[in-house]
C-alpha cells in the first residue's frame, strides 16, 4: 500500500475508487464503505485508495479538543493496510487547505490532483470552507469534473447508527463491551511505557505506565485488558485516572500485566480494553488500596 502524505501522486492511482473521510476509529460502518469501493475497483479494473486528513479536522478547528482520536494516525494505516487498499493519502489539514471553498476543493484537489473516477462519501459528508459543500454539491460538479458521486448508507446494529462519535461516547461512560462490538475489534491505546513513581511496584503490584496523548478519554476507572508487545501477549489490569490516593495530577493510564515483571521502558505496548470494572475512587491509605486490587484482579480474570 503507497502512503501519500503530499499530492504527488502516481499516475498509476489517478483515476482510481476513492473513499474520502476521517474515518477514526476504522469501525464496522467504515469497513462497510471500504469493501463496497474496493468490489467496484475491482469490478471495474481500477485501483482502489482513500483519503484522510490529518490532524482531525475538528482539532485543528477547536484548539480545546486534545483528546478525540478513536485510534492514532499509525493504527489506522496499519488497519487500512490489512484491508487491501492500494493507497492512502494523507492531507495535512492547516490554515491554507480550510481556506479552499467546496468548488475549490473538487477543482484543485479530486479532478486536478486525484482525478478520482468514483468518489464514495457518506451522505452527511460536508467539505469545503465552513463546510459549506455537501453531497449536493459533489453531484453538481461531477459531470463538469468526469468522476461519479456516490454515497453510502449508513451501517446500523440494533437501530443504532454506527458512527466514530457514538462509539467515542460508549467509550467516555466505560461502556467498552459496546464500543468493542461497533468496532468489531478491542478499542486499545498504543503508547511507549514511560517512568512513573514505582508506587505499584512497592505494594507488590508494579505497573506500566503510558500516557494517554490524544486519544479520547474512556471514563475514568479500573479495566480488564489484555497487553502486547512483540514479544508476548497478556492479560492485565489497567487504571486509568489521577490516582487520588496519592494527590497524583496528571491523567495517566496504569497497567499491571499478569505473569510479567520485568523493565518495560521505551518499549510501546498495545493495550487492548475488554470491559470496566470499577469506577476510580480515594482510599484511606495503602491497605485498603492493595486489598481493592486484589478483588479487581480476580474479577479481571473472570472478564474474557
Amino acid at each position: 500500500m503507497k502512503i501519500y502524505n503530499n499530492l504527488k501522486i502516481n499516475n498509476k492511482h489517478k483515476n482510481s475508487v476513492v473513499a474520502i473521510g476521517n474515518f477514526d476509529g476504522l469501525h464496522m460502518g467504515h469497513k462497510k464503505v471500504l469493501t463496497q469501493a474496493k468490489e467496484k475497483a475491482k469490478k471495474n479494473k481500477l485501483q482502489f485508495g482513500l483519503v484522510t486528513f490529518e490532524p482531525m479536522p475538528v482539532m485543528f478547528f477547536n484548539s480545546k479538543i486534545k483528546n478525540h482520536r478513536i485510534n492514532s494516525l499509525k493504527q489506522k494505516k496499519d488497519q487500512l493496510k490489512k484491508l487491501g487498499l492500494n493507497f492512502i493519502i494523507i492531507l495535512k489539514f492547516d490554515k491554507l487547505f480550510s481556506s479552499l471553498n467546496a468548488e475549490e476543493f473538487i477543482k484543485k484537489i479530486i479532478f486536478s490532483k486525484i482525478k478520482s473516477k468514483y468518489l464514495y462519501v457518506s451522505k452527511n459528508f460536508k467539505f469545503g470552507k465552513k463546510r459549506k459543500g455537501n453531497i449536493d454539491t459533489l453531484k453538481k460538479f461531477q459531470d463538469i469534473f468526469g468522476f461519479k458521486t456516490i454515497i453510502t448508507n449508513p451501517l446500523k446494529i440494533l437501530k443504532s447508527t454506527i458512527s466514530s462519535s457514538l462509539i467515542r461516547k460508549n467509550i467516555s461512560l466505560g461502556k467498552i463491551k459496546e464500543a468493542n462490538k461497533l468496532l468489531n475489534r478491542k478499542w486499545c491505546i498504543v503508547g511507549k511505557v514511560i517512568k512513573g513513581e514505582k508506587r505499584g511496584r512497592k505494594i507488590g503490584f508494579p505497573t506500566c505506565n503510558v500516557e494517554l496523548s490524544n486519544y479520547t478519554i474512556p471514563k475514568l476507572g479500573v479495566y480488564s485488558v489484555t497487553v502486547e508487545t512483540n514479544s508476548f501477549k497478556k492479560r492485565g489490569i489497567a487504571n486509568i485516572g489521577y490516582r487520588p490516593t496519592f494527590n497524583g495530577q496528571n491523567l495517566l493510564l496504569e497497567v499491571n500485566i499478569f505473569g510479567i515483571n520485568k523493565n518495560l521502558y521505551n518499549k510501546e505496548i498495545r493495550v487492548n480494553f475488554i470491559n470496566f470494572i470499577r469506577p476510580e475512587k480515594k482510599f484511606e491509605g495503602l491497605e485498603q488500596l492493595k486489598k481493592q486490587i486484589k478483588i479487581d484482579i480476580i474479577q479481571a480474570k473472570k472478564n474474557v
